[in-house]
């Protein structure tokens, strides 16, 4: 089946927002990932939906099918395989890497998908955190982690997963040493959202807005949990 790199880039969507919230996506929703008008969304809609790839009900929204989903799937491998090598292989800044495997994700064969694959042994996350769906295109579990604004001051804390889309959130995340794997302590949650925590192993505490913090998932050691 040809797809565009339009109706590839709307199951990708789709499919991260169903990752996010449970139930039906609506038109709105799609339009605010994209940055489009909700009428342009509508008309996409429809393509997807003659060629079966999305579910839609009227006033309610859109799921994915079988085969829409594995579709997104697709892309969102090549995606997120396409970042690790930049970053691990060609000197990216992982702030950069997300627009650069926007271009090229829609257009790397499966064989070079295994080589990169390959290249990295395998990798089971982004290098922002992300699970890297598998060569046979399951779903990968849904991380438990929640957003670090979550977490009550005193708590102990460790970054699972940053969203990756806002170059200039995670350079100021990574300039404060805040990334996958970095256990935090949470020193103070003010009334307005904002978050001060401490990295490990840096003497400064980073303060991060409610806006960034909303997109710093993080989850308790498992020392601590068990």
């Amino acid at each position: 089946m040809m797809l565009s790199d339009v109706m590839e880039d709307y199951l990708k969507v789709i499919y991260q927002l169903q990752r996010e919230h449970d139930g039906r996506i609506k038109t709105s929703q799609i339009a605010d990932e994209l940055e489009v008008t909700s009428p342009t969304v509508t008309s996409m809609i429809e393509k997807l939906e003659d060629r079966e790839l999305v579910d839609r009900e009227k006033y309610r929204g859109v799921t994915l099918t079988a085969e829409g989903e594995t579709v997104a799937l697709e892309v969102v491998r090549h995606h997120r395989l396409l970042e690790a090598y930049l970053t691990e292989h060609l000197d990216y800044d992982w702030s950069e890497v997300h627009a650069e495997a926007d271009r090229l994700e829609h257009h790397i064969s499966e064989d070079f998908e295994a080589r990169v694959a390959d290249a990295l042994d395998q990798p089971d996350v982004d290098p922002h955190g992300s699970p890297i769906p598998g060569a046979d295109l399951e779903p990968p579990e849904r991380p438990e982690g929640k957003s670090v604004a979550e977490f009550p001051e005193g708590e102990t804390v460790i970054v699972e997963e940053v969203a990756d889309h806002d170059p200039d959130v995670l350079s100021y995340l990574a300039d404060h040493g805040v990334e996958p794997g970095v256990e935090l302590e949470i020193l103070e949650v003010a009334p307005f959202g904002m978050v001060t925590a401490q990295p490990s192993g840096l003497e400064e505490a980073v303060s991060l807005p409610e806006s960034v913090a909303y997109h710093v998932r993080v989850s308790r050691p498992a020392e601590i949990e068990s």
